[in-house]
């Protein structure tokens, strides 16, 4: 018998426990390095979706031209970002990771998980065997799901 109350209920408390203990590690670690938040964020965007025009980041961010031009200028300063002329319209400008950048969101991502290490050591080997047996499950379902537009919750076409 399916017990979803009880499934939901118990996956709702490991995504929540999850989610505390890996954003305060990545606040800690950013806030530390001096960079805001919204630049980290962008940052982020950029390492796992590729460069963006800067139109994209003013939307993302819901901002005014202007104000994402300092949030990437601050990062263009720091040596994390480029910024271009755009090769098929010269007018755009296009945001882009430089190598400093591209290293300094991998060691933040290390740090937001380095508490994982320290879980995993202190479980025994069954526990390890069930985590692998089931977790797998999770990641299978959740592909399963539509994609959705985040900023209207409804499933992209």
């Amino acid at each position: 018998m399916k017990n979803t109350e009880q499934t939901t209920a118990i996956i709702k408390e490991w995504m929540e426990t999850f989610t505390m203990r890996s954003m305060d590690n990545m606040h800690r670690h950013v806030k530390a390095t001096g960079i805001s938040m919204p630049q980290f964020s962008l940052m982020m965007r950029l390492y796992h979706q590729g460069g963006c025009a800067m139109h994209d980041v003013s939307r993302h961010f819901d901002v005014s031209g202007a104000a994402a031009s300092q949030l990437v200028d601050k990062l263009v300063q720091g040596g994390f970002v480029t910024r271009s002329e755009n090769p098929d319209d010269r007018r755009a400008r296009e945001i882009t990771l430089t190598e400093s950048g591209t290293s300094f969101i991998k060691n933040s991502i290390d740090e937001r998980y380095v508490w994982v290490s320290d879980m995993v050591g202190a479980l025994s080997s069954e526990e390890c065997d069930a985590i692998l047996a089931s977790l797998p499950i999770l990641i299978a379902a959740e592909k399963r799901l539509p994609t959705r537009d985040v900023t209207r919750g409804v499933p992209l076409q």
